[in-house]
């Protein structure tokens, strides 16, 4: 394998692991709302690209539709981006928000996006 397939492996495997971070979210996002804490902060999960992750992050539902409304953003720990294939493009009250890179970033992002669909 080369080194450009290795990359592109690795860009890969990130982005799924984004994108299921995501979805997990947006379960969360869902229950609270069936449960009727529609006005409470949302406790999520880290939407780094990091299968090991499971810190916690916080978002009030405002600012976590405002981030779910663009495919390439997802909310993150502070420190958590991968600077090859994301920019930090916000930082909150312990959350980070980065946009994914045009390429193949973005285009997984947003194939795996529900909202999307």
């Amino acid at each position: 394998m080369s080194a450009e397939d290795r990359e592109a492996e690795r860009v890969r495997r990130v982005g799924l692991n984004e994108a299921l971070f995501r979805e997990v979210n947006e379960r969360v996002e869902e229950l609270a709302a069936n449960f009727g804490l529609a006005d409470e902060p949302l406790d999520l999960v880290c939407e780094c690209g990091s299968a090991d992750c499971a810190d916690g992050i916080r978002l009030a539902r405002p600012e976590y539709e405002r981030l779910r409304s663009d495919s390439r953003l997802f909310a993150i720990v502070p420190g958590h981006d991968e600077a090859d294939v994301e920019d930090v493009v916000e930082e909150g009250r312990g959350y980070a928000v980065v946009k994914k890179h045009e390429g193949l970033s973005t285009k997984i992002a947003e194939a795996t996006d529900s909202r999307n669909a």
